[in-house]
């Protein structure tokens, strides 16, 4: 198998990036009018629903970029670590599963393509959001697969750079990846939805000496509302 053209977050040098802690507190996206949050992962806590404060002035400031009629939609912003770890090891074992003939190495470098290990995973930090682009009525527009298209069940469509996917897919893709970018967040290749700031994979991809944000260790209980 062909090495990857990215770096993935079971990289070890991503584990390496050095922890800071900025202190920016948790906002709710529902509290804030100017963007839509969808409600598809809601939990009982609204955990979903958080991203960090300069996450969220970002986010307002890309939106403001983007051609007329076209908005955010946000999938999923903070995710509690043990709910994090939950999912990660949720997928590991469908992995395994599908895949008896792959070395539990491969099993685990392949899981990273579309969840991240817990120790570095940039939505316990809240700097990471799960989003896309949706019309002013709130119906989503296509973006070439479905938000959380695994790439084993999409034959890696989900990649952002997939060339596997409809011109439309691909003009859309690219709406968002000049928005977000002009910001300053960064995506992780495997998963077109997923963009984020401040966290691991944002300082290793941008040359950061440490990250802003750090995980947050609350319970989903303590989210503040």
């Amino acid at each position: 198998m062909p090495p990857e053209p990215f770096v993935l977050l079971s990289d070890r040098r991503i584990d390496a990036v050095e922890a800071g802690e900025s202190g920016e507190p948790l906002v709710d996206v529902g509290a804030v009018p100017e963007l839509r949050l969808d409600r598809r992962y809601a939990d009982s806590d609204g955990a979903f629903g958080h991203l960090r404060d300069g996450v969220v002035s970002r986010l307002l400031d890309a939106q403001a970029a983007l051609p007329d009629g076209l908005r955010f939609l946000v999938i999923e912003g903070y995710r509690p670590l043990d709910r994090q770890q939950s999912i990660f090891d949720g997928y590991l074992r469908e992995l395994g599963e599908r895949h008896p003939e792959w070395a539990p190495e491969r099993v685990y470098v392949e899981a990273t393509k579309f969840v991240s290990p817990v120790h570095v995973a940039p939505h316990s930090t809240g700097g990471a959001v799960d989003l896309t682009l949706c019309a002013d009525d709130g119906t989503e527009i296509d973006m070439g697969t479905e938000v959380d298209a695994t790439p084993v069940a999409s034959a890696d469509a989900c990649f952002t750079g997939a060339d596997n996917i409809s011109g439309v897919a691909r003009r859309h893709r690219d709406i968002l990846i000049t928005a977000l970018t002009s910001v300053g967040m960064v995506n992780y290749p495997t998963e077109w939805w997923h963009w984020s700031f401040g966290e691991r994979y944002w300082a290793f991809t941008t040359g950061a000496d440490r990250t802003r944000y750090a995980p947050i260790r609350l319970p989903a209980a303590a989210v503040p509302r």
